[in-house]
This record gives C-alpha cells, sequence and structure tokens, in this order.
C-alpha cells in the first residue's frame, strides 16, 4: 500500500507527503497534464522539471489509440518513453465515456468507443483500462469509472454510480494480479478510486464510504467541472470529503482555476489537474498573482515589463509582454512555448506557496488573501 504521511492539517486542509516508487509528491499538488505523453506548447520533460512540475499526468484512451500501450511497454514503459523519472498519474480513460458521448456505448462489461482518430471500434472495461495502464508503468493508475454530467437526472444517476462501483472491484483485483505477474513495468503501481454521484449529497457519501472501506492507494472526486456552478462543487466537497479516509490522497480531477484549488484545499482536497493553465497559454491568456491577462490585446505592444513582475519562471526572467505579444500575433510557435512554460510555473508556484502556507499554520489568511488578489485584477 501507498505511504500518505499527513503533515499537518488547518481545518480541513490537509498538508502531506506521499512516497511512491518514482519519488515522493508533496501534497497539495497541481499535476501537469500531458495527455498524449507531452504538454500542448512544446514543452519538454526538461521544462517541467525546471518549473518545478511533481507528477505528469497522461491519458489511457488517447496512449491507447496512439502510439500503443503494448508499444510503450516493449519500449520500457512510459516513464523510459517520454523521459520522465518522476511520477506519472494515467487516467483511466473513464472521462471520454462522457467527453465523447457520440461516440459510444456503455455496458455492464464496459464501454465501446469509436476511435477519434480513425473511427475504429475499441472496446475498454476496468480489466482493458487497468491493463493498459499497467503496460504504461504509471506511478498512480486511476480506476475506470463513468462521469455522468453534473446535472443528469438522478435515476441515471444512481445506476450509473452503482455501476462504477462494481468496475471498481475488478480494477481492484485485475490491478492487485498484474502487480504480482513477472514482467510487469511497474509492480508497486498504486491503484486510486473515484467517487461520483452528480450534484446529489445522499449518493455522493454513500457512494464515499463503499470506497473508503475498499483500502485503495488513494481516493479521486470525479464529475465535477462539468456543468454545475462553482458554488455546487463546493458544496459537494464540503459533504463528501468528510467521508473519504483522511489519511489518504483527496484528488479532485480536471479542477481547475486558481481561486477553485485555493477554496477546493480548504475543504480537504490535496490532488489536481486541469488543462486551463496550458490550454490558456496556447491562446495567451496568462495568469498572474492579479487575476488572468490577454497577451494579444494593444495595450501590451509597447510594454517592456514581464508577464508578471516577480515571476521566476524562465519566460519572465527573459521576454517582455511586448515580445511575446508580437510572437502570438504573429503566429510563431515559441510564444506557445514562452506562455504554456508561464502558467504551467504559476501553478506549480501557487501549490509551493499553499504547501509554505499550511507548513506555517496560516492558510485561512493565506488563502483570502490571494482570493481578494485575484479579484482585484491585473494590470
Amino acid at each position: 500500500m501507498a505511504e500518505y504521511t499527513l503533515l499537518r492539517t488547518e481545518g480541513r486542509a490537509k498538508r502531506g507527503r506521499y512516497d511512491t516508487v518514482h519519488g515522493v509528491i508533496e501534497t497539495p499538488v497541481f499535476m501537469n497534464v500531458g495527455t498524449a505523453a507531452a504538454i500542448k506548447g512544446a514543452v519538454s520533460t526538461e521544462d517541467l522539471e525546471n518549473i518545478g512540475c511533481q507528477v505528469e499526468l497522461s491519458n489511457t484512451y488517447h496512449l491507447h489509440v496512439r502510439p500503443g500501450d503494448e508499444l510503450i511497454k516493449s519500449l520500457g514503459g512510459l516513464h523510459h518513453f517520454m523521459n520522465w523519472d518522476r511520477p506519472i498519474l494515467t487516467d483511466s480513460g473513464g472521462f471520454q465515456v462522457f467527453s465523447l458521448a457520440g461516440l459510444r456505448k456503455i455496458k455492464e462489461e464496459g464501454v465501446t468507443f469509436h476511435s477519434h482518430v480513425d473511427g475504429r471500434i475499441i472496446f475498454m472495461g476496468p480489466e482493458e483500462s487497468i491493463q493498459i495502464q499497467s503496460n504504461l508503468g504509471s506511478t498512480i493508475a486511476m480506476a475506470f469509472d463513468e462521469c455522468p454530467p453534473a446535472l443528469a437526472e438522478r435515476e441515471y444517476v444512481k445506476p450509473s454510480v452503482d455501476r462504477t462501483t462494481r468496475w471498481l472491484e475488478r480494477c481492484k483485483k485485475r490491478i492487485d494480479e498484474l502487480n504480482a505477474m513477472e514482467g510487469t513495468v511497474n509492480p508497486n503501481q498504486f491503484l486510486f478510486g473515484i467517487n461520483q454521484g452528480a450534484v446529489y449529497d445522499d449518493i455522493r457519501i454513500e457512494h464515499a464510504k463503499i470506497i473508503a472501506d475498499m483500502e485503495l492507494d488513494g481516493y479521486a472526486i470525479g464529475g465535477l467541472a462539468v456543468g454545475e456552478s462553482h458554488e455546487q462543487m463546493y458544496h459537494v466537497l464540503e459533504q463528501t470529503v468528510p467521508y473519504l479516509p483522511k489519511d489518504k490522497p483527496t484528488y479532485l480531477m480536471g479542477v481547475g482555476t486558481p481561486a477553485n484549488i485555493l477554496e477546493a484545499v480548504d475543504r480537504g482536497v490535496d490532488f489536481f489537474d486541469c488543462v486551463y493553465p496550458s490550454r490558456n497559454a496556447r491562446h495567451g491568456h496568462l495568469y498572474t498573482r492579479y487575476g488572468r491577462i490577454n497577451i494579444k490585446n494593444a495595450r501590451f505592444a509597447t510594454d517592456d515589463r514581464p508577464i508578471e513582475e516577480g515571476c521566476d519562471c524562465p519566460t519572465c526572467k527573459r521576454y517582455s509582454r511586448a515580445y511575446i505579444r508580437h510572437l502570438m500575433v504573429a503566429g510563431e510557435m515559441l510564444a506557445m512555448r514562452l506562455c504554456v512554460i508561464h502558467n504551467l510555473y504559476y501553478y506549480n508556484k501557487l501549490m509551493a506557496d499553499i504547501r509554505l502556507a499550511l507548513d506555517e499554520g496560516r492558510y485561512a489568511d493565506f488563502k483570502n488573501e490571494r482570493l481578494d488578489e485575484l479579484k482585484a485584477g491585473a494590470e
């Protein structure tokens, strides 16, 4: 079993340390999303090391489709394939059950997809998802689940969650078998279960209690940031997190904005991931302590300052807003790279600041100060 050490708490907020076969993860942590084993925007694993990334996240479904998990296994697993020696979490492919709704059919056995790349039929159930993740050799594998829309009807959500529980039992059985087999890329692979239940408190709480008893390596809260309001998200966390094991990592999937992270840490979450920083960066939307700026705005054409004064990221230490704006308007690939590096550094630094505030017992004041600054707006 995984070794998670709860170093201190402040209210519900947790400061922890998670020991893995690929190194220690200091929590709260933001996992940098590299869906197909790369961060979009020409960012290398060397860059990730330089900007303080602790965990890289890749996607089971996408890597299965291209280049193929068997190929990656034959080349020594995902860590060797992408030249990254720190922890990797692989998403199970369950979110694609939600996001590729027009291309799939759900049954008890699993899900039949039409590949978004070439249209070929793919079947993925709990055993197939875990086999793919075992072939990849990730540090943390996610259980295969169905992610119903947050505002789905109760009549749909309850049977869906029950099936997700049965799928989790199958995932646990399969990962135990694979970890014990000779030739497994990572025989110490961890498994996180996923809590579902849309916005229904009783379904969320009941499911949290059931999966908490399964002695998993960590617990995720899925099915949020998919249509509900921020207030509904925070309410679900307030109701659900207390029923998940405090001595295991709690992972809020696919979230979110800096404000979302600050609020969720306050409610007991310590693992995060989101495509926002890299996706927004590729369109010129850059994060600063005082909110987000659109670098393409004409007012930055002669602005010789860095994206954010005092930022120690490789972009801010060398390049001006005016230059980055020029690159973005001219369609130069370097613009995306510099912007993605800045945004990911911003998120990783935010998490480091959160950890320091928790270490020093001042998280409540820190959170309020940061939220006020974000509301103030950037220059």
